[in-house]
């Protein structure tokens, strides 16, 4: 079979799609026929260098939709169109997963949006709903709002009928794709502490959802409200958030935070109740995530180069066969 693999750390020359051999199952594991993969930010961060020298080769991807090929000793049967978390990556042909990290799609979901939705959804379920549980009188800053977990956040925020919808972007083009998906008020990072505090009449936000890190950490925080909540799910700028204990003592502020693969880790059970809810969404319509571009494994580079350029707008997908 197919496979993209990388020996080394560095730019998008050192993916591999080169052929491998197929994996085998163990009990209660899954074989699966990749459809599509969804290309994920974190992908662009293990392949500038986030894993241990001793794990090369190894192949990326966090999530596949695809066909199952061998239920073995699961609940599924061949033929079952599912979505998956991978054993070792999903930019492949076929893969390996856990039964308790497979899922099936409903018919009424097609394979492209089943593959756009399994991380930034699930994600942004438990983040809005579990971890920050969001009410309707809440006023919330959405970070990096016309990214993946961003695009579906505001949609459930919307959903939610959440007050007061603030959100961040790169560059203003990307304002009015934002607005469309329920954001109230869409800024660059150059001016949303001034601008959300206008907005509040100096309060600030009650809930703020950072994936970026860095100084948009403590910026945030300079615009949270009193009991309100940081919820910290990702660094995209590469550098560590800085908080300090005043920053939550006499503001009564809190900081969660939150990680998927953790989760997939040391408690996957959790994830099948909030992915038959997500897939409530889609199929009645009420969420949609759009597809950027759909991109052959074999031509994975321009995948990561449309990635990193942050120009896209919804899903990038690898058509896997």
């Amino acid at each position: 079979m197919k496979a993209v693999r990388q020996y080394a750390f560095g730019s998008k020359e050192v993916l591999q799609y080169e052929e491998v051999a197929m994996p085998t199952i163990s009990n209660n594991e899954v074989l699966i026929r990749g459809v599509y993969t969804s290309v994920n930010y974190a992908d662009i961060k293990s392949r500038i260098g986030s894993k241990a020298k001793g794990d090369f080769p190894f192949t990326l991807g966090l999530d596949i939709a695809g066909i199952v090929e061998d239920a073995g000793n699961t609940k599924f049967q061949k033929g079952d169109r599912v979505i998956a978390f991978p054993k070792a990556g999903s930019y492949a042909e076929y893969v390996v997963a856990s039964e308790q990290l497979v899922f099936k799609i409903p018919q009424s979901v097609s394979f492209e949006q089943a593959a756009s939705m399994p991380t930034v959804s699930i994600l942004a379920y438990i983040l809005l709903h579990e971890v920050a549980q969001v009410k309707p009188t809440d006023s919330i800053l959405i970070h990096s709002a016309s990214g993946g977990v961003g695009t579906v956040l505001t949609q459930f925020a919307k959903l939610a009928g959440v007050e007061q919808i603030f959100a961040t972007v790169g560059n203003k083009g990307k304002a009015a794709y934002v607005k469309s998906l329920g954001a109230d008020y869409v800024y660059t990072y150059e001016n949303f502490v001034e601008e959300v505090l206008t907005q509040t009449n100096q309060k600030g936000v009650t809930v703020v959802f950072d994936s970026v890190a860095g100084s948009i950490t403590q910026q945030s925080l300079s615009c949270l409200a009193n009991y309100g909540t940081l919820v910290q799910f990702g660094n995209s700028s590469g550098q560590a958030g800085t908080i300090s204990t005043s920053d939550v003592h006499s503001s009564c502020r809190n900081i969660k935070g939150f990680s998927l693969g953790t989760t997939r880790k040391e408690d996957p059970k959790r994830l099948a109740p909030i992915v038959e809810k997500v897939f409530q969404y889609f199929e009645d319509g009420s969420i949609t995530i759009p597809i950027a571009e759909i991109v052959t494994l074999k031509d994975v580079k321009r995948a990561h180069e449309l990635m990193e350029s942050r120009q896209h707008k919804g899903k990038i997908l690898l058509q896997l066969s």
